[in-house]
């Protein structure tokens, strides 16, 4: 009796526990709400109503719809016997006999990780009643037909933005690992989850801005982007980084990289296990990177033109200044990429082609027929939303362009965060490549607007003429550089059908390598991980899937044909060149200055 009562009260006293913590979340969630709307209040700027452009496709798919009611009829009914199916199997198993799921998770799903999604009936029938729901929902605007492929594609997107905030996964109620969780710790979970959102407002100065990783365990130059090196060269648009060798002997013909503007060079400098730059420099290969500069509103005007004539030019220039050879070797990377190849075609025009041996391009793109989810977010009106979001400041911030990001992959970049980060109380935990994520750059409002117009919106690039860098007709017919071009094959940023038509437009020798994973993971893929495959094939039909299906596949990591294919191309061995030693002295050790600068 004595041990009944004392469980009795040691369950109202975890009760009342419960309830403290959950009376006081919600009141102060009131304070903070009021303080968000009166920060938006004073923030607010005159936007379109419908900045993303949706609501004029979604018109049109309810018109569709409406006008072909026997298809939705059809697929209404599916979703009803599938559902029947459902209540069939739970009543099955409450009875106590083994039943085959209806539907199940896609593979690679972490969202449903936790047995009791599997073991717990209530949770196995809400699991099931939501991929039904999200299948079907997909299918019913999957029905309707000719929609314009673009309003298609932003449909698609955006319902599954919907489904995938919808998961039962993403509320306390009806996700066992946090349900398990909230009662264990009596709610205290939820009040470190509160403590982590009012961090991740105050640090977006009132725009949620979530933590995926430690911002504390890392810096610039200390853990991440640490191979030695020094800074040679610098304008206003970057600086360049000279790595010093590891091998008593280089090849003749040095490296330049020329990483995305979007994003930080670092990405091929993580770790020393991690870093491209590192293993180039060990195979013997003089590298040089450029560190593109942060920009403020003062590079307003900026544009695609400045990032090739005070960039990809100057940066030519310096290396040869460095170690006196003309002709090197370069590497674009996805946008950086387009600059090449617009780069390239200007310098041919200009008789100066030889100032190039070769160019590797990492996942990038010239003809944007193809080009994946990135281009629902622009046409006319989104294009005139965005840039009223820049003309006070001059610039795109760089959560923007993060949150878009991140949005094309919202499972992974964001819900998971929010489970783990504010439903669970959980701090995130350190990892280098979502530390490089989170260190967005911003955009210069002029750049910005001209890329998305011309490549995303008009695909000017592959038009012959229709572009000019300083008065110079763009003409991508015209080069022939050797190149080597790799794409991933789970990209979804420059998707490997999209990277593919390079082969289409340039007239020299070009290697196509596709690479398993995506558009990070596909290119930073160390041998030493022994991770993923690549493919190669030596013929280039106009069809990608044709190519696909006529490449043979490799194990691990395509770096060392890379490095076979430029070592053939790159002269014989010369001793190794000290940085600072040549006719551009040291300015300071890499990483340099401008990576350093925090965009907020």
């Amino acid at each position: 009796m004595v041990d009944d009562a004392k469980a009795e009260d040691d369950q109202a006293e975890n009760l009342a526990e419960l309830s403290a913590n959950l009376m006081d979340l919600s009141t102060r969630a009131q304070e903070v709400f009021r303080e968000f709307l009166s920060q938006q209040s004073a923030q607010a700027v005159v936007t379109p109503p419908d900045p993303l452009n949706i609501g004029q496709s979604f018109l049109e798919l309810t018109a569709r719809m409406l006008a072909e009611p026997s298809r939705i009829a059809e697929t209404q009914l599916a979703m009803w016997q599938d559902y029947m199916r459902l209540w069939q199997s739970a009543t099955l198993k409450m009875l106590g006999e083994e039943t085959e799921d209806v539907i199940t998770e896609e593979p690679g799903d972490k969202r449903f990780q936790d047995e009791d999604w599997r073991d717990n009936q209530i949770f196995n029938f809400i699991k099931q009643s939501y991929l039904i729901t999200s299948k079907y929902t997909h299918a019913a605007v999957n029905t309707v037909e000719d929609l314009p492929a673009k309003d298609r594609a932003k449909i698609d997107f955006y319902t599954k933005q919907f489904v995938d905030a919808m998961s039962p996964t993403n509320f306390v109620m009806t996700n066992p690992a946090v349900l398990r969780t909230t009662v264990e710790e009596k709610g205290e979970n939820l009040v470190r989850g509160f403590e982590n959102l009012l961090e991740d407002l105050d640090r977006g100065h009132g725009q949620l801005n979530i933590r995926m990783t430690d911002l504390d365990a890392f810096e610039v130059g200390e853990n991440v982007a640490i191979t030695p090196g020094k800074v040679v060269f610098r304008n206003r648009m970057f600086e360049l980084i000279q790595y010093a060798p590891t091998t008593e002997t280089v090849y003749k013909t040095p490296l330049l990289i020329f990483p995305p503007w979007i994003n930080k060079f670092y990405i091929l400098d993580l770790t020393a296990k991690k870093s491209f730059v590192r293993w180039a420099v060990e195979q013997g290969i003089t590298v040089f990177m450029v560190s593109w500069v942060n920009p403020d509103g003062s590079y307003a005007d900026v544009t695609f033109e400045n990032y090739i004539l005070e960039g990809l030019i100057p940066a030519l220039e310096a290396v040869e200044k460095a170690t006196g050879e003309r002709a090197v070797h370069t590497v674009g990377y996805c946008v950086a990429g387009t600059m090449m190849s617009a780069g390239l075609a200007y310098l041919e025009a200009k008789g100066e082609a030889d100032r190039v041996k070769s160019t590797t391009f990492f996942t990038a793109q010239i003809d944007f027929t193809e080009a994946g989810d990135l281009q629902i977010f622009v046409d006319e009106k989104q294009l005139e939303a965005i840039d009223a979001q820049m003309e006070e400041k001059g610039y795109l911030d760089a959560s923007i362009m993060a949150t878009t990001f991140n949005m094309l992959r919202s499972n992974d970049l964001i819900w998971s965060f929010v489970v783990s980060n504010y439903l669970m109380g959980k701090e995130p935990f350190p990892f280098d490549l979502l530390y490089w994520n989170c260190d967005a750059t911003r955009l210069p409002r002029a750049m910005h607007q001209y890329y998305l117009k011309n490549m995303y919106l008009e695909n000017r690039l592959v038009k012959p003429g229709e572009l000019s860098i300083g008065d110079v007709p763009i003409d991508l017919t015209t080069v022939r550089t050797p190149m080597y071009i790799q794409a991933g094959r789970t990209d979804h940023i420059a998707p490997y059908a999209s990277v593919y038509k390079m082969t289409h437009h340039f007239k020299g020798p070009m290697k196509f390598v596709l690479a398993g994973s995506g558009h990070i993971a596909g290119v930073v893929n160390p041998p030493s991980a022994k991770k993923y495959q690549y493919w190669l094939n030596s013929k280039k039909p106009k069809n990608v899937e044709e190519w696909v299906a006529g490449a043979e596949e490799h194990p691990g990591s395509w770096w060392p044909d890379w490095k076979s294919w430029l070592a053939r191309r790159s002269g014989k061995k010369v001793p190794a060149r000290i940085p600072g030693d040549g006719k551009l002295k040291a300015l300071e050790d890499a990483p340099g200055s401008y990576v350093k600068v925090k965009s907020s």
